[in-house]
């Protein structure tokens, strides 16, 4: 039950990395990928279908390390805690810009809010670098690998966003920006494999990661920079948004298999009583993801409740 209790939370927050990072990367790239208000409009129009739909596996994944690994979650608030509310404050600040605006109709207020979810996401993405880096150090520490593995992460994100943006900002033949976002890819891929090598050499020095599975992390780390250097060699988005999704995976995984974190078990009662819970909401989650994805493969045309 504990192996797989650690399987299913690991699915969670890698399930959620693999989605949120599109969302949120393509915030990121938005000054980058859309120049003009209806270009704008067609990147928060994108992004709006899938964050909400995201976030419900990053609530699964809390709920999981509430119910079944109570010492894990008191681990990582009270290292964390700074993180996590910088997290979370990101996280309002760039769904507050998605939400309100269409609410008003004048160009100094949607200014205001695409530059809201253009800080939130770069913020989002930032404190998940920081959360990734202080599971695997063992707390927020000031040595070398932490900044190298929040850089790391935020070109994680943004090249997930760039191969999103890729597919899902396709328009007419006078709109670039799917063009911009495909010629992105290839950039962001070489930055992203550049910072995981530093990354790399750097969680050998003093403040680096902190692991008894030394092994499993350095094969995770071999995935992760091979997908990233395979995916640095296409040309324009291609398979991007198939290697982009396994390179944000291979550094969730690489952070599950290999941070050396408190595990206790829990009572026999309490675990069931979440699977009971668990087992009839993830295959709807599966399948409402993947009936999202198919429904909306592409932006809409006309304004909508959030663009």
């Amino acid at each position: 039950m504990d192996v797989l209790s650690t399987v299913l939370l690991s699915l969670f927050v890698v399930g959620y990395l693999v989605l949120a990072g599109a969302d949120v990367g393509l915030g990121m790239l938005m000054p980058k990928v859309a120049r003009t208000p209806e270009q704008r409009r067609r990147v928060v129009a994108a992004i709006a279908p899938y964050f909400l739909a995201s976030e419900v596996w990053l609530v699964a994944a809390v709920g999981v390390l509430a119910g079944l690994f109570p010492v894990l979650d008191h681990h990582v608030v009270t290292e964390l805690w700074p993180v996590l509310v910088t997290l979370l404050g990101a996280w309002l600040v760039r769904d507050a810009g998605l939400w309100l605006r269409a609410r008003v109709d004048t160009p100094s207020w949607r200014a205001v809010c695409d530059t809201a979810v253009v800080a939130g996401s770069w913020g989002v993405a930032a404190a998940w670098g920081l959360v990734l880096a202080g599971l695997l150090t063992g707390g927020l520490t000031a040595g070398v690998f932490t900044p190298l593995c929040v850089l790391a992460v935020l070109a994680l994100f943004a090249l997930r966003g760039a191969s999103f943006g890729a597919e899902r900002l396709v328009g007419e033949f006078h709109d670039d920006s799917a063009d911009v976002a495909a010629q992105a890819t290839r950039v962001l891929a070489r930055v992203a494999l550049v910072a995981a090598l530093l990354a790399a050499g750097a969680a050998l020095l003093p403040g680096g990661v902190v692991t008894d599975r030394p092994l499993v992390a350095a094969a995770s780390t071999v995935v992760l920079l091979a997908v990233l250097a395979l995916t640095s060699g296409l040309t324009g988005p291609m398979l991007s948004r198939h290697t982009s999704a396994l390179a944000m995976g291979a550094a969730g995984g690489l952070t599950a298999l290999s941070a050396q974190l408190p595990m206790e078990p829990v009572p026999a009662t309490t675990a069931v009583f979440v699977w009971a819970m668990l087992a009839a909401a993830v295959p709807f989650m599966v399948v409402g993801q993947v009936w999202m994805y198919r429904l909306a493969r592409r932006p809409a045309p006309a304004p909508t409740f959030f663009a």
